[in-house]
């Protein structure tokens, strides 16, 4: 496999799942059967989770993810630019505190 089909297929969020539903690791390594389970099990207990809104979804995915790109004030403004709630004590505290 060429560095560049590698690359391509270890970026974005469907790479992961395409992953998960092959059963291989981006190292070609096999993922124990024991992972797989279990990560469907929570994953299901997840998709019959019921939801708050579309919006809070939304924020809780641009907090989570923006956090590890993003610096504090950069995100805080962002969220309150697009109509968010600025980031919580708790969300800085956690995505921010120390390391």
């Amino acid at each position: 496999m060429s560095t560049d089909t590698n690359q391509a297929t270890t970026k974005g969020a469907d790479a992961i799942d395409s992953a998960i539903a092959r059963g291989i690791d981006f190292d070609g390594t096999t993922i124990p059967q024991a992972k797989l389970d279990l990560y469907s099990n929570v994953m299901a207990l997840e998709g019959n989770r019921q939801r708050s809104g579309v919006s809070n979804t939304m924020r809780s995915r641009i907090v989570r993810i923006g956090a590890k790109h993003i610096s504090h004030p950069e995100l805080d403004t962002m969220l309150a630019d697009a109509g968010f709630s600025p980031l919580k004590e708790r969300e800085i505290a956690f995505f921010y505190g120390a390391k």
